[in-house]
């Protein structure tokens, strides 16, 4: 079989490397923090995505939906608040779609065919990220452990949405195993200690 085969089987059943992949993380700011349902586990799901990310030298891009009104991404979503801005770019927007131009162009420069995504409003800001990734071509995986909205049938129906119109739904402890690949992967003790502490952590959304 050839190795075009190979990778268009691969891209069919939503693998994933950190080769591939990049994190966006949409809208994950403090004035929504009392708002979104079960927005505390959003926070430490993002917070485990971004770290992960980290360890596997996985790039990572943030939005921010109009900060001078909704303030600035939540420091507890990263490990390293001061990584926002610096080491993770930080893309002001009004568009809903995180795929602003500026934002847009900054991902055209990675070269990633896979993008996994954390964040809010699942229905608005989300889900229309995630349409607009499909319709250029690529691989879309929700983690949704780490995505919500005020309302929590909003957030039901936009996941059915998005996994209808061709994303991956999938959680963030198996999207980090996916990740890995193997328990031989040099970043594997250091990965599954952060997968323990996340598991530590109460998930909202088993409830």
């Amino acid at each position: 079989m050839s190795t075009r085969l190979l990778s268009t089987s691969a891209r069919a059943v939503g693998k994933l490397t950190p080769q591939n992949s990049v994190l966006l993380v949409c809208d994950v700011q403090e004035r929504f923090r009392p708002l979104i349902h079960k927005m505390e586990t959003v926070i430490n799901t993002t917070k485990f995505m971004t770290s992960v990310a980290k360890e596997l030298t996985m790039p990572v891009v943030v939005t921010q939906q109009y900060t001078k009104v909704f303030g600035p991404t939540i420091p507890d979503a990263f490990d390293e608040p001061g990584d926002i801005g610096s080491v993770v770019p930080a893309f002001e927007k009004k568009l809903f779609s995180m795929m602003t131009p500026e934002c847009s162009q900054h991902l055209s420069t990675l070269g990633k065919t896979s993008y996994l995504l954390v964040g809010i409003e699942a229905h608005v800001c989300l889900q229309q990220t995630a349409l607009d990734l499909l319709e250029q071509g690529h691989d879309v995986h929700i983690i949704a452990d780490g995505v919500s909205s005020q309302q929590k049938y909003d957030r039901e129906i936009a996941l059915r949405r998005m996994e209808s119109s061709g994303a991956w739904l999938t959680t963030a402890q198996s999207a980090a195993f996916m990740l890995l690949g193997s328990a031989d992967h040099e970043h594997f003790k250091a990965v599954s200690k952060l997968v323990k502490d996340h598991m530590a952590l109460q998930n909202e959304f088993n409830e």
